[in-house]
């Protein structure tokens, strides 16, 4: 399992810009196949920062999603509102 966790900072004008993209994706984003969960947080010091953490069951079907048409379409329009370059991390599940 890979939990994908990625830092997201906005300009404070494209705030509710971006939320309105992200309900708009999130279902379509899901129906990839391995995503197995989605979830945007928001940092509670910074109203501009948000982090995006989803669960996938392999690298193989993380990089399918990052290399779809859905995907190039969809990180053109947030890359518009960032503020910051963005930051990404995989992670391993682990069971310890």
């Amino acid at each position: 399992m890979i939990v994908r966790i990625v830092k997201l900072s906005f300009a404070s004008e494209h705030v509710d810009s971006f939320i309105e993209l992200f309900k708009a994706s999130k279902t379509s984003i899901l129906a990839f196949e391995g995503c197995n969960h989605l979830e945007l947080l928001h940092a509670v010091d910074e109203v501009n920062v948000m982090f995006t953490y989803s669960y996938w069951e392999s690298e193989d079907a993380l990089n399918a999603y990052r290399h779809s048409p859905f995907f190039a379409a969809t990180w053109k329009k947030t890359k518009q509102l960032f503020s910051d370059k963005a930051e990404a991390w995989s992670l391993q599940k682990t069971d310890y």
